[in-house]
């Protein structure tokens, strides 16, 4: 009997410690990746406003050519929903709708996953002009994870994990317009 009191001791002890360190760790993060493209910012801005876009140059596109994709709205402007559905683990389901826009300057998403968990996070893409013919391009993802998940924020780098499919997209972004291979072009005239 004593050693069954034991291990039930044990077990709510484990318990509270967890949920102790649950509460003095981060809830909130933050990635965010950077390149330069040679190209006017009105050319680039005029480009990715366009969630459509992203399909040829995110590289969560890349990982299942198969997924559903579904469209709501008008894409470039306030309140587009891009929806996916996936069988890819990896892909999953979920949907991203633009929320704001500062015209050639800025456009915010929120991303809403419902598979294989659900959870939502904030995105946004950035064009700062550095010269006539080169931009700077930022693509940024933050959110937070509420008590007592935010725990797997101590063992998920998510500056690295999502970083670097960041770093590549940008990077795909940039060799994509650079080589002028662009099949849609923006109704701005870019």
């Amino acid at each position: 009997m004593k050693l069954v009191k034991y291990i039930l001791m044990a077990i709510i002890s484990l318990a509270v410690l967890i949920l102790l360190v649950a509460a003095v760790s981060p809830k909130k993060y933050d990635v965010v990746r950077y390149v330069n493209i040679e190209t006017t910012s009105k050319y680039v801005f005029g480009y990715i406003k366009y969630l459509k876009n992203q399909d040829n140059f995110s590289v969560w596109a890349e990982m299942d050519p198969n997924t559903q994709k579904t469209y709501t709205g008008v894409d470039g402007t306030i309140g587009f929903v891009s929806a996916w559905k996936s069988n890819k683990k990896d892909v999953g389901q979920g949907e991203q709708e633009i929320k704001n826009i500062i015209q050639g300057k800025r456009v915010d998403f929120e991303l809403r996953f419902n598979e294989p968990f659900e959870s939502t996070a904030q995105a946004y893409i950035t064009t700062e002009a550095i010269s006539p013919m080169e931009t700077r391009v930022v693509w940024g993802c933050y959110g937070s994870m509420p008590y007592p998940m935010n725990l797997m924020l101590l063992f998920m780098d998510m500056d690295e994990m999502l970083g670097s499919d960041l770093a590549t997209g940008l990077e795909n972004l940039k060799q994509l317009l650079e080589s002028n291979l662009v099949m849609q072009f923006s109704s701005d005239g870019c």
